[in-house]
Order: C-alpha cells, then structure tokens, then sequence
C-alpha cells in the first residue's frame, strides 16, 4: 500500500522523532509513505474569519496538487496539518464561493475529491489493529497508558469527522492491540493551550499540570499523543511544574507512533525517544 504523504513543516524541524517514527512504523505494517515532492506550509491554523480565503489557500493549493497526481487519498499525521487540510477540504466540498475564488486564484478545478486520512485511521481501517497486535514481536502488557487527543484531531467534529468528537476511542484501541493497559481519564480532549505558551506561560502550565496530573492519578505511566504543539507543551513545561512543585512527578509524553515502533522492535534510531525533555527510555526501554 503506497499514500502520498505530506509531513508538514514542524516535522521537519522539532517533531522529527514523529516524522521518522511514523515513516518507519507504517512501512513495517506495509504502508509506505510517499512524500510529496513539492509541499509548502498548509497555514497551521484554520482562518477563524469565514470569509478569509486567502487563509485557505496553500492547503487547497496542497490538495489539489495531490488530485492532478491522480491520487484519492493524503495522509497526514501532525495535529494541526490534519485539522487545516480536513477543514480547506471540507469547505472546498461544501462552500462553492470557497471553491470558486480558492480555485480561480490557484488556477485548479479541485472539488474535494481527496480524502485527508491520519495514520490511527490508517492503522485500524486498512491494516487492521488484529494484524498489527500479530505484527508487534514486542507485548507491551503491564505498561499504563493514557491517550491524549487534544483539540486539533477531533475538532470541530462536522468537518473532522475524526471518531467520537467526545470520546474518542481509536488511540485506546491501538494501545490494547499492543498489550499495553488503556488509562481512562477526563482530560483526553481537554486543550493544552497549544502557542498561548507564547505569551501565557502560567496559564498553560497550570493546563498542562491539570492534564498530567489527571493521568498520573489514574496510574498513568506515559502519555502519547499526535500533536507536536502538544508533545512538547505536555513535556517541556514539566521542568517548569517541578520547579513550582517538588512533589510532581513527572510522566514521559510521546508520540503514538513511537509507542508503536517500540512494539515493532524498530530500531532505536528510528524512534527518537532520546529527544524527549522527560526520557521516555527508561521505562520503554530499560535504558
């Protein structure tokens, strides 16, 4: 199975560990990722103003370009990247005045034809969560995890479409097939306050230690997550808790995919783990 990939700027830079780790995983489970030969950012954000097509316009011009390739199908796996090109999608099936000026700018007749899919849908629509639970030489049985989703992946549920908006269940169902114990929590969903990290550093701390927090009382040993805006406010800032709050205790944050490379026995080099602000080696990897 051969999907155009489009990895996204900040795996490329700060969230390689999720770039490499993802690459190497799916092409273990038979997935290979074709990277798109000529990708520029998607905008990060989704433009809040309705009418704000210019905001839309390098994730159309993204997936149009995917369409003129004769492909049906994009996978993404950062957050963020799948938030704006599943809602530039959306608008571009739904909102003929965005069709219309996204399409006479970019000179294109794209309609939505493409299907934007993420690496957990891939995981268990094509593969199969039974064939990966056969394809893991490493049973993680014992280990506690918690599932965090964050906003980007499940919100606004309409044009996401990404399984439960409320509680969604596809991550938990990847972390049994690995023989790891699924930690519930009320947090899953709850935003970390993704780049308010900029210039609200208190109030995102105290969001991140109430997620983390959460976890870890329901016996949570790791978090993993999709989002590298994410990873790295859930990691990073508990240096910044512990020098708060002596009694924190520190919980190693990762990505879904690396929990899974580690269930593949993929080499270590491949995973990235050694780039973690909490090192998620110990407990993974007894080392």
């Amino acid at each position: 199975m051969k999907i155009p990939y489009f990895p996204g700027c900040t795996l490329y830079n700060k969230a390689r560990g999720l770039d490499n780790s993802t690459r190497a995983s799916l092409a273990a489970l038979g997935v290979e990722l074709a990277e798109l030969s000529r990708w520029t950012c998607c905008g990060t954000v989704f433009p809040l103003a309705r009418d704000n097509y210019m905001g839309m316009v390098a994730a159309a011009r993204i997936l149009a370009g995917v369409a003129g390739e004769g492909e049906d199908r994009l996978l993404t796996v950062c957050s963020f990247c799948y938030n704006v090109l599943k809602r530039v999608n959306y608008e571009m099936q739904h909102n003929l005045e965005a069709r219309q000026k996204l399409n006479n700018y970019l000179e294109e007749n794209y309609t939505g034809e493409i299907q934007v899919v993420h690496p957990l849908e891939i995981c268990k629509e094509d593969v199969g969560f039974d064939a990966i639970q056969a394809k893991a030489g490493r049973n993680l049985k014992g280990l506690k995890v918690a599932c965090y989703y964050g906003c980007m992946l499940v919100r606004p549920a309409l044009e996401m479409g990404f399984d439960d908006p409320e509680n969604p269940t596809v991550m938990e169902e990847l972390v049994a097939a690995l023989g790891a114990e699924v930690v519930e929590y009320p947090h899953k969903t709850t935003c970390c306050g993704s780049y308010q990290v900029l210039h609200e550093n208190v109030l995102v701390r105290q969001r991140v230690q109430d997620i983390l927090n959460s976890a870890a009382a329901k016996g949570a040993e790791a978090i993993i997550t999709s989002c590298p805006l994410c990873q790295f406010n859930l990691d990073w800032l508990q240096g910044k808790i512990l020098e708060q709050d002596a009694g924190f205790r520190q919980i190693p944050v990762l990505y879904f995919t690396q929990l899974l490379g580690v269930a593949l026995e993929l080499p270590r080099e491949s995973l990235g783990l050694e780039q973690h602000y909490v090192d998620p080696r110990p407990l993974l990897l007894g080392a």
